[in-house]
């Protein structure tokens, strides 16, 4: 096979990894961003072991968007470009650092484009090396003009080449041809001024019929109608845009190909594992060294055969790993068990459904490097115990009190065991709890992620034992010989885990936190689970049925509303919509873009609201495609994937509520995620009519009233604040009053609906651009920052209190909420002005939001140990935010409400009253 160069598009790839990992990283260390730099190394280290290329080596841009010989030929060439975020370009030059370190070299020139240098080392390889194959990293459309039968371009996230027809959406467009298409279309992204009218798709057919743009300017004749007046009008400017486009390949660039060998013959590898553990890119410190490594670089045997020669592997097994087949060996293993006093435990089974699984086996481990699987389904079934066997066997220590049980997510387990009779008992360590109490901000706590940052261990992945898709298997059809020591290893890691975690817990001080309220939350929060709620199918059906004729009714609307037909569910035909001019090709309405992303004008929901709020839009087409896909969202993401989430087995969502889910302590759920079903318009609202008691029951909801509010005078013991609440005067009013330093009944509704604005964004860190527009189009941000800082003078506590949060993540690089959880802020320490001020907010928001969350975990805590004793018959069901549900029998409704009521008010003794609304209906709806 010839020999493979790989030319990388540098700043294209820095761009791509920048945007596509949005969520804020910083290194534990430096404490600089890394986002961006994380999913560049990503990509590199991906391309070098997957296309395994034999050269190698990167192309940036060294001048600015103004510094290039373009700018000569055309002043305003990329002139509309938006300055680069403030943690980019530190980035680019983390990552240039990370590209030398690794020996790649590196070319860029002054005056030029990384383009152009790519263009010339092209040229360069086709005359000096015509055996050997280029591959551009890249998609940018102007390098599709160096396609040739050996080169070509590649995107490495998709694993697809690019082609000239995926750009123009046309086949037959030659890459001679490239120049002339793009100096008729134009580009936006550079401000290269194009033939209005003529699009991607157009311009590409009138090229492929004419052959060369000289030769379509001389057959104007053939043209007809706007099209030719257009092409008539601009002729003068399209040679300048052919010139703006054209690639030079001329340029004096010093490549000599030997010096792109990979790998390279020096590279320091402990150099590049101390850098990457510096950035805390702990999941990359081994790759370099795997990849550069000999034939055993995968970690995985070579030899042919063998127990794991057919598993999708990164290493090879690292314990001593058994199977338990027989009641005598299983009686061995519990004997172990009875003396060791605690164990590892796993459930492996066919389904994550709670309620609907089936075990497939239990595994368990004694100490580190050792595990056991006990089958009880499998494709040779004939060979070990069935599930009723082991089970018998295994109630009697999995039920005794005395023996700690050490799982990871061990709520699963304990549902799984309790869907099959056997109530998990005793004393638990749930290691992903564990790491969470540790570090809340880790972006996973998944025991394959844990045990690489901890343990420095790669464990079997799961995909290749039951592979992925269409295809993927259940774990009863696994073999054994591989479902053995995959099962083993999880609990073996899972002991390894808690053995690293639960020193580090004590010596932060958290063992208290861990113990008294994460791990009982624990059997809380499995009992939510297998609880479950019942949901009407039926009334799901109505109300998606009801929906899709609002939804048709308003694709109608649309389509009259806009300039042509398009699909509204196109961000980019809506953009087209609304913003292109009239004259253009498709025509559009000519609004002005209010902000854009890489590929042209926004339309997200900031952007249509402030369309359809601007009293200069007359058109409905902004609303029209909110109010779309408002509707859309709802049958999509609510009523079609709620009836899914209906158990078979019990016609209830049994959701899951994920303890580890959020950086601020609380809690969040999925599968289906319940938390997040609106109920600020009615027909969201709707949703929740489908959620019933069965019959005889009642669904009982408690809600904390303005809980944050009031854990914010708790803290900040600010005197105005208290007094309100201690008035029991309605708090957004009283705010109001001291803001504006009026008598509480001349508070207006609008300085009303200003103060409660404050109060709920306060813990946000609202600042008075954001202020202004929640107020409306009628605010402006001059108003808006009098409103808040008459709101600091008013309520100094409150100002102080947030100074303290940040000064305590300042100094200590965490703050602590009432319970002492912890949440580290490096942002605090970042460099740029706009990460210090996102620092600041998670400071001020997690003090505040996360002693809300502790507050409604103890109460959970309180009433699943009251519960059972004073209503046995009554069900915990739902924690949704600030909000309890029950379901009960009718007779016992109001004691209920009145004992729910009490625990939650007494929970946690505050400097104010807690105050709880409790409802009871046989609908969620009309509980409230």
């Amino acid at each position: 096979m010839a020999k493979t160069f790989f030319l990388i598009d540098g700043h294209a790839q820095f761009f791509r990894a920048y945007y596509a990992i949005r969520a804020a990283m910083t290194s534990p260390i430096t404490k600089e961003p890394t986002n961006m730099t994380y999913g560049f190394v990503g990509t590199m280290l991906k391309l070098i072991r997957e296309y395994k290329p034999d050269y190698l080596a990167v192309a940036i841009d060294v001048s600015s968007d103004t510094e290039s010989f373009r700018n000569e030929i055309y002043a305003d060439y990329k002139a509309n470009r938006e300055a680069a975020p403030d943690d980019f370009h530190p980035q680019v030059e983390r990552c240039i650092e990370i590209i030398e370190e690794m020996a790649i070299p590196l070319f860029g020139q002054a005056g030029v484009e990384a383009d152009d240098v790519i263009a010339t080392i092209v040229k360069k390889m086709q005359r000096d090396h015509p055996d050997i194959d280029v591959k551009i990293v890249s998609r940018d459309k102007d390098l599709t003009q160096l396609l040739a039968p050996r080169v070509q371009l590649i995107d490495v996230h998709k694993d697809a080449p690019v082609t000239t027809e995926d750009v123009f959406k046309v086949p037959g467009v030659e890459p001679s041809q490239v120049g002339d298409v793009l100096a008729l279309m134009g580009d936006s992204s550079d401000n290269i001024p194009g033939v209005p009218g003529i699009g991607p798709k157009t311009a590409a057919q009138l090229i492929i019929q004419y052959g060369t743009l000289e030769n379509l300017m001389a057959n104007l004749d053939q043209i007809k109608g706007k099209r030719r007046e257009n092409l008539e009008a601009y002729s003068d400017q399209i040679p300048m845009s052919r010139q703006l486009v054209q690639l030079r390949d001329d340029l004096e660039v010093d490549f000599e190909l030997d010096s792109a060998q990979w790998p390279p013959t020096e590279l320091d590898v402990k150099h590049m594992q101390g850098l990457f553990r510096d950035l805390g890119f702990n999941a990359f410190q081994d790759s370099i060294k795997n990849l550069i490594g000999g034939s055993e670089a995968d970690g995985v045997s070579t030899a042919e055969g063998g127990l794991f020669a057919h598993m999708d592997q990164t290493q090879a097994v690292e314990g001593d790993y058994t199977a338990i087949r027989s009641v005598k060996d299983l009686k061995g293993l519990i004997a172990k068990i009875k003396t060791k006093g605690s164990m590892s435990i796993d459930t492996e089974t066919d389904s994550l459904a709670i309620r609907d699984a089936n075990l497939c086996g239990v595994s368990i481990a004694l100490e580190a490097g050792a595990g056991y699987y006990i089958p009880t389904r499998s494709p040779e079934s004939k060979t070990h115990l069935d599930t009723e066997t082991v089970l018998s066997h295994l109630r009697p220590i999995l039920e005794d009190e005395s023996i700690q049980k050490i799982g990871h997510n061990l709520k699963y387990d304990l549902n799984i065991l309790r869907s099959h009779g056997v109530e998990l008992a005793g004393p638990l360590f749930d290691t992903m709890v564990a790491s969470y109490v540790v570090d809340a901000t880790r972006s996973s706590h998944g025991m394959d992620v844990l045990a690489k940052a901890i343990l420095d261990r790669d464990c079997i992945p799961l995909s290749s034992l039951i592979g992925k898709g269409k295809f993927q298997k259940t774990f009863d059809e696994v073999p054994l010989e591989i479902a053995i020591p995959y099962a083993a290893e999880d609990a073996d890691v899972t002991l390894q885990l808690m053995k690293a975690f639960k020193p580090q817990i004590k010596k932060m001080g958290l063992a208290d936190l861990f113990e008294e309220i994460e791990m009982p939350l624990v059997w809380v929060l499995a009992e939510l689970e297998y609880n479950g709620i019942n949901v009407d199918a039926n009334e799901l059906d109505r109300q998606r049925d009801h929906l899709q004729k609002m939804i048709d009714g308003l694709r109608d609307e649309i389509a009259l509303a806009a300039p042509y037909p398009f699909n509204p569910d196109s961000p980019k035909q809506l953009s087209a919509a609304l913003f292109n001019k009239p004259t253009a090709e498709p025509p559009g309405l000519g609004l002005k873009p209010i902000k854009r992303g890489k590929t042209g004008p926004s339309t997200d929901q900031e952007v249509l609201e402030r369309l359809g709020n601007s009293p200069e839009v007359d058109t409905p087409l902004p609303q029209l495609v909110l109010r779309y896909r408002q509707l859309t969202k709802l049958v999509g993401t609510y009523l079609v994937s709620l009836k899914e989430a209906i158990s078979p087995a019990t016609g209830r969502v049994h959701a899951s509520f994920n303890q580890t889910g959020t950086s601020t302590g609380r809690l969040s759920s999925s599968d289906p995620n319940l938390q997040n079903i609106p109920i600020r318009t009615e027909v969201g609202r709707e949703i929740r009519r489908a959620f019933k008691a069965p019959k005889g029951r009642l669904l009982l909801t408690a809600d904390y009233s303005q809980i944050e509010l009031r854990i914010l005078a708790h803290l900040s013991k600010d005197r105005g604040l208290l007094a309100a609440f201690e008035a029991g005067e309605d708090i957004h009013s009283a705010v109001a009053a001291e803001v504006w330093d009026i008598a509480l009944e001349d508070v207006t509704p609008e300085q009303r609906d200003s103060a409660k604005m404050v109060n709920f964004g306060i813990v946000y860190g609202i600042t008075p651009w954001g202020l202004a527009r929640r107020l409306g189009p009628d605010s402006s941000v001059e108003e808006a920052s009098n409103i808040i800082e008459g709101y600091k003078e008013r309520f100094s506590g409150i100002t102080a209190f947030l100074d303290d949060c940040i000064e305590q993540a300042e100094t200590k690089g965490y703050v602590e909420t009432i319970l002492k959880r912890r949440r580290l802020v490096p942002q605090i320490h970042a460099r740029h002005p706009q990460q210090r001020a996102l620092g600041e907010r998670i400071a001020i928001n997690t003090v505040v939001q996360g002693s809300a969350a502790d507050l409604i975990k103890l109460a959970m805590i309180s009433l699943e140990e009251a519960l059972p004793k004073a209503f046995p018959e009554a069900l915990m069901l739902l924690q949704i935010h600030d909000e309890l549900v029950f379901e009960v029998p009718k007779l016992q409704v109001e004691p209920l409400r009145d004992l729910v009521v009490e625990h939650m008010t007494t929970a946690l003794e505050l400097d104010v009253d807690l105050v709880v609304d409790a409802a009871w209906s046989s609908a969620w709806i009309d509980a409230k």
